[in-house]
């Protein structure tokens, strides 16, 4: 069974530094709780790895349908409880594509195919929680599955 395995390190007070496939990742705390803010806090790694998975998902799914977008930016916002422990709730997904017209609908669907099919971080995530997503194409939303109760937040 292929595994992926990480090493973290304490470095002191509450800097922690992972290596992760030989690139060092630096986690730290800021200052108010003990630490000296020389790298993100943990938790948003989760919303990082979303993104990049999902991100990588729909650049390879471009490629292979032999389409192009100029841009491609990709927001993710996780909404934390309230009381301990500190953990995410709900998450959402913005994509941002700018790009010719008619590779509106290849952009779409990229991105269904990753959130529904292909992305392993999204997949896990949601089984613990909702995961949303909206598509912006040249400025204009062309997709929200957002629950129209959540969208006012």
């Amino acid at each position: 069974m292929a595994q992926h395995k990480i090493e973290t390190q304490w470095m002191g007070k509450m800097q922690f530094n992972a290596l992760v496939n030989g690139h060092t990742i630096i986690m730290d705390a800021p200052e108010r709780v003990g630490g000296e803010d020389n790298g993100s806090i943990p938790k948003p790694f989760v919303l990082t790895a979303l993104s990049g998975c999902t991100g990588m998902d729909i650049v390879a799914i471009l490629r292979k349908a032999q389409k192009e977008v100029k841009d491609l930016n990709i927001k993710v916002s996780g909404e934390l409880s309230k009381q301990a422990p500190i953990e995410y709730i709900s998450i959402h997904v913005i994509y941002e594509f700018m790009g010719e017209e008619p590779n509106k609908e290849v952009a779409l669907n990229a991105v269904m195919d990753s959130q529904e099919k292909y992305c392993g971080v999204s997949h896990m995530l949601k089984k613990a929680m909702p995961v949303t997503w909206e598509v912006h194409y040249n400025g204009k939303q062309i997709f929200n599955n957002k629950p129209a109760e959540l969208l006012v937040a």
